[in-house]
């Protein structure tokens, strides 16, 4: 699976919005490594095989060391590939947020070896463009405040793939909501 691409974000204006922290997801990914004694190579095929059966039906390419190569040097990564990620590590998201797990957590869902962890884009999109109307917020202003671009935001509706995990958690904070709210388990 090539590294989705990820586009760099700026700062967040909203001091109560925290970063996720990406190094502190790559320090967890090593020390499971180790612990399991996995090459990288291993062991992001064992991230790849939390979803085996669903795999051999789809015939996918399963996630590169690439991808983790690219995250340590990017200090980011999409936000579907993170989920592939915190699923083999039984974590949130908001666990990895810098400074604390934040208000708003909760279990991501359940998903057995014929599914994945997807972000469910047209309800984020549904639920930020709803607040963000009562907030009375415009989306110039609210992109400003996320510290990305107006066409990040509105692209959100039509995604495929996905969206950088900092902008994604940036927004579920935004919201005041856990990203689990927009994670489902799914059969592609």
């Amino acid at each position: 699976m090539p590294q989705e691409h990820v586009r760099q974000t700026k700062k967040v204006t909203d001091p109560a919005i925290l970063e996720f922290d990406t190094a502190a997801l790559l320090v967890a990914l090593d020390e499971k490594r180790q612990e399991e004694g996995l090459s990288w190579k291993n062991a992001t095929w064992a991230i790849w095989e939390t979803s085996s059966a669903l795999n051999l039906q789809r015939g996918d390419h399963p996630i590169s060391p690439s991808t983790i190569t690219w995250m340590a040097k990017h200090h980011d990564t999409s936000c579907q590939h993170a989920l592939f990620m915190l699923r083999w590590l039984q974590k949130t998201p908001e666990e990895f947020l810098h400074g604390g797990p934040g208000v708003y957590q909760k279990p991501l869902p359940v998903a057995g070896l014929d599914q994945r962890l997807r972000w469910n884009f047209s309800l984020l999109y549904e639920a930020l463009n709803e607040q963000r109307k009562s907030r009375g917020v415009t989306w110039k202003d609210l992109a400003t405040e996320l510290g990305c671009t107006t066409s990040q935001l509105s692209h959100i509706r039509t995604a495929r793939f996905g969206m950088s995990m900092l902008l994604a958690m940036r927004i579920v904070q935004w919201l005041q909501r856990p990203a689990a709210d927009f994670v489902c388990a799914v059969k592609w």
